[in-house]
């Protein structure tokens, strides 16, 4: 094998090429320190410009404004959709009503921060969107656009809501230790206890990642919802979990509010385990009762700090002072949830409260928080990761395809990663690259979910890796060189590969930056050509060439993806004719690049071998003869090609099999899958995974040490929602809608959006295999239950292949037949209960607004604002009863 390959790729023919060109270029060493630095600097500078925009915005004078400005919508290249820039528009919820003397005002004043925002963007012209959102839900951003219905639901029922955005919540109030009590007692069953159970679920979507809680319940005694016996991190898992856990929740026995709040207070009071540290809230919902539990509030809760909210659920005629009186006494709000209806409003309301010291504490209250990464709403995809992706790209690439930038917040989640990316439905994400574009587009079902990938569920963890991320997170300079296991790109394969980790802090934020190389990318070439680049121009009548979507000159249409790009040469022959080497819109390096690339035309395909192809880190791509490159199907951009990155962390032979189809005499690749077999049946198979052709064999190289494996969970999966099996479902009571429902379009909202069979954010698993030692030989008996097949298997020298001889499948058909997977399936992920027991380490916030001195505040709660007027609900019931007794007269005869 070696010495057919190395007779047949004419190693000499390129190292006579790279030789030849020599005076072209120099070779240059990669400063892993200063590259980090100079990004860094980059970025503080980006959110430096940020920051200063939005306080130009925060800090516009309220004033009139009014004034009617046409539609005039185009479709704009940045956001690929279409825009306004000549006015703001608005987007006021669902549930509220926008006819509102306080809508109306809003609507009035913030017209003023229209200048401001136009303002802004000719300042800063790399400036996206500019929104500006107030506690009522109104919504004014920059540029205009047509709403879109992110939710792509059949009803197009549109439930976004401002103050549900992860950025909203994070600056309306400190992070918060929230422990929320629901009570369980008899006296709940029914109606009561539903409406509980989602407004418990609403509670918890207010709560981000900077933010702790759990949930107890109590009637005779208290207990916990769920697996966690402390607070834990308020991320899309552990919430979706006690949202299960809520629905479990069962009423009986007797209300004991001592009970319910002596656990409740001792769950905050623990000091040695990770929490926010700043806001301590006990959210009570209830239906209301006669006892105060006076003495626990005087013995836990003295100095009021911690604040108690509480909630009156249901439609009941029980005293509402005690527990109206619990909120007033301890900081708190009381509110009333008599229908479906109310829930969406009074379960985010108590952000309101907990702004009050950041609003009296002006001065120190006024600095920029950003928030980690999540799905834009107005679907221009993730949240700061774009910006930050153009601003990391814009640097330039001299560390090749597997060397990357990422960088994480103080929970440790990734804002920039290579593997941080989203799928869309079943497309397969794009990458975000300092190569590649930096705009993208999604639809997803659940935008308003953060997107929460910790850095060691983005790469193959390790204890090396945990500690990188605890330097981080802490805000270190460092630098550390690892060996560790790298997943490959099509997330088939695993190599072991060595990396340089350099990190520092971003400078005027949270954020920590890293570069990530490998040992191969600590030199690149500089492009050292003539006055002119002529020596580009393409000769390609011998060959089939494919150039990578990449930007080669800013002012140069750049070439169609996977697409023969003849008129793209034809137009950059005619380009360079006009163009200098240092021409600022030009890449110098990937115009060399080109240059050393022309020469490969005098590789001629020899005999017994159908085509050869040379790809490279300037994302071009030959394939010799041209007949071939007629059905080529590799990816173009070198930069996402499974093939081109392994081989760079492999000093053998890489070799890909194919997906026509496979084989007892077979050669296995390193992942495990079939490239050769003797076996005709076989022969559909091959490029499947060995596990599903032959699992017994699979198992025993497994057992014998050839190949181990490892198992990775990927969190940003996007799953059909799980229906509710009605075979085994028991009796339920119907929930009829309430008049009062019916006057609330926050019932209408809500009801919808139960209808809608969305795709949800999901967790699935996947099996790598590998070699797992060096080994060349390796044999051994598969012992069945009246049969024995023996195998022998060899390693291929200098490749990544194993040619296996084994006993055929036939001989011992009473073997266990269950089979291997590899592929992708649906998990519910590592358990949360055991993780809750030892919490990956973060940063709590640097400054905390959770109280002020002699705060006093009359107003602690009393009739939800979204109660509907008596004498209307009187009046509707009238002419329902009209419309009842009309039809009775009306009825056609039986």
């Amino acid at each position: 094998v070696d010495d057919f390959y190395e007779g047949h790729i004419d190693f000499f023919s390129l190292s006579f090429i790279y030789h030849k060109h020599s005076p072209h270029f120099t070779v240059e060493s990669n400063s892993a320190t200063e590259l980090v630095a100079t990004a860094a600097g980059n970025i503080e500078k980006l959110l430096a410009n940020r920051s200063e925009a939005l306080k130009v915005s925060t800090e516009e004078e309220k004033r009139k404004n009014n004034r009617y400005i046409p539609d005039d919508f185009e479709i704009d290249p940045d956001f690929k959709r279409l825009v306004s820039y000549n006015t703001t528009a608005v987007h006021i919820p669902t549930d509220i009503y926008e006819g509102s003397t306080i809508i109306l005002n809003e609507l009035n004043w913030t017209e003023a921060l229209e200048e401001v925002f136009r303002k802004n963007k000719e300042e800063d012209p790399s400036l996206l969107w500019q929104v500006f959102g107030s506690a009522t839900g109104m919504a004014r951003y920059y540029p205009a656009s047509p709403w879109m219905n992110s939710s792509n639901s059949a009803n197009k029922i549109d439930l976004y809501d401002v103050r549900r955005r992860p950025w909203y919540i994070q600056g309306a109030a400190s992070p918060k230790d929230m422990l929320i009590l629901v009570d369980a007692s008899g006296s709940v069953s029914g109606l009561t206890l539903k409406l509980i159970r989602t407004s418990v679920s609403k509670m918890l979507e207010t709560l981000s990642d900077d933010d702790y809680v759990n949930v107890v319940y109590f009637n005779d005694k208290a207990s916990y919802a769920s697996c966690f016996e402390n607070l834990v991190q308020a991320n899309v898992r552990n919430k979706r979990m006690l949202k299960d856990a809520v629905q479990n929740i069962t009423a009986k026995g007797i209300t004991n509010y001592r009970g319910g709040f002596e656990l409740a207070f001792e769950q905050l009071a623990q000091m040695n385990v990770s929490r926010a540290n700043c806001n301590k809230i006990i959210m009570l919902f209830t239906d209301g009762g006669e006892e105060k539990a006076e003495e626990i509030f005087k013995k836990y809760n003295p100095n009021q700090a911690v604040r108690i909210f509480t909630f009156s659920v249901g439609q009941h005629n029980y005293d509402k002072g005690p527990i109206q009186w619990m909120a007033c006494t301890n900081k708190g709000y009381y509110y009333e949830i008599p229908s479906i209806g109310a829930i969406r409003i009074n379960t985010q309301e108590y952000l309101d409260v907990l702004g009050r010291p950041m609003v009296k504490d002006n001065k120190k209250a006024k600095q920029v928080q950003w928030t980690n990464v999540y799905l834009d709403a107005l679907e221009l995809g993730l949240v700061i990761t774009g910006t930050l992706t153009y601003l990391i790209w814009s640097l330039g690439s001299s560390f090749g395809p597997n060397g990357y930038y990422f960088a994480i917040d103080p929970n440790g989640y990734v804002l920039l990663h290579p593997n941080l990316q989203p799928l869309v439905g079943q497309i397969t994400r794009p990458l975000f690259r300092e190569t590649k574009s930096f705009l993208f587009l999604w639809r997803t079902a659940k935008f308003h979910e953060p997107v929460t990938l910790d850095f060691l569920d983005a790469e193959l963890e390790n204890e090396i890796k945990v500690e990188i991320r605890k330097q981080m997170i802490d805000g270190q300079t460092g630098n550390y060189t690892i060996s560790t296991l790298v997943k490959s790109q099509d997330e088939r394969y695993i190599d072991l590969g060595q990396r340089t980790y350099t990190f520092a802090p971003v400078k005027g934020s949270d954020y920590s930056l890293a570069l990530v190389l490998p040992e191969y990318s600590m030199h690149y070439i500089r492009a050292n050509i003539g006055d002119t680049i002529t020596q580009a121009k393409c000769k390609c009548h011998l060959n089939y060439s494919y150039f990578s979507h990449r930007v080669y000159c800013k002012d140069l249409k750049p070439p169609d993806k996977n697409k023969n790009n003849t008129e793209f040469l034809m137009e950059f022959n005619n380009y360079i004719d006009t163009k200098t080497p240092n021409h600022p819109l030009c890449d110098t390096f990937q115009i060399f690049v080109t240059v050393r690339f022309i020469a490969l035309s005098s590789l001629l395909v020899r005999h017994g071998v159908l085509a050869r192809f040379v790809a490279t880190d300037g994302g071009i791509t030959r394939v010799y003869p041209k007949s071939a490159g007629l059905s080529w199907e590799e990816d173009a951009e070198t930069y996402e090609s499974s093939f081109y990155k392994r081989s760079l962390d492999n000093d053998l032979y890489i070799f890909t099999p194919t997906h026509l189809k496979e084989n007892n005499c077979v050669i296995l690749d390193d992942g495990g899958f079939l490239v050769m077999s003797n076996q005709d049946d076989d022969i559909a198979k091959i490029g499947r995974f060995f596990g599903v052709i032959d699992p017994i064999l699979m198992k025993n190289l497994v057992n014998s040490s050839l190949f181990t494996f490892k198992k990775t969970f990927d969190y940003q999966s996007l799953c059909d929602p799980k229906k509710e099996s009605k075979a085994a479902a028991g009796l339920r009571s119907v929930y009829v809608p309430t008049i009062a429902d019916i006057l609330n379009l926050g019932w209408w909202a809500t009801a919808a959006l139960s209808d809608a069979m969305l795709k949800e954010v999901c967790i699935t698993e996947q099996t790598q295999y590998y070699f797992e030692t060096n080994n060349p030989s390796f044999r051994g008996n598969i012992d069945c239950e009246n049969c024995t097949r023996i195998y022998h298997a060899e390693k291929l020298p200098k490749t990544n292949l194993v040619f296996i001889i084994a006993d055929a499948k036939l001989t011992c058909s009473s073997c266990d037949t269950k089979l291997l997977i590899q592929d992708e399936q649906q998990s519910d992920g590592p358990d949360p209960c055991e993780l809750a027991h030892n919490p990956r380490y973060r940063k709590g916030p640097a400054v905390c607004f959770d109280s002020t001195e002699n705060e006093q505040d009359p107003d602690c709660g009393g009739v939800s604002s979204l109660s509907p007027s008596l004498w209307l609900m009187v009046a509707l019931q009238l002419v329902l009863l009209w419309v009842l007794t009309g039809s009775r007269h009306h009825a056609i005869p039986s």
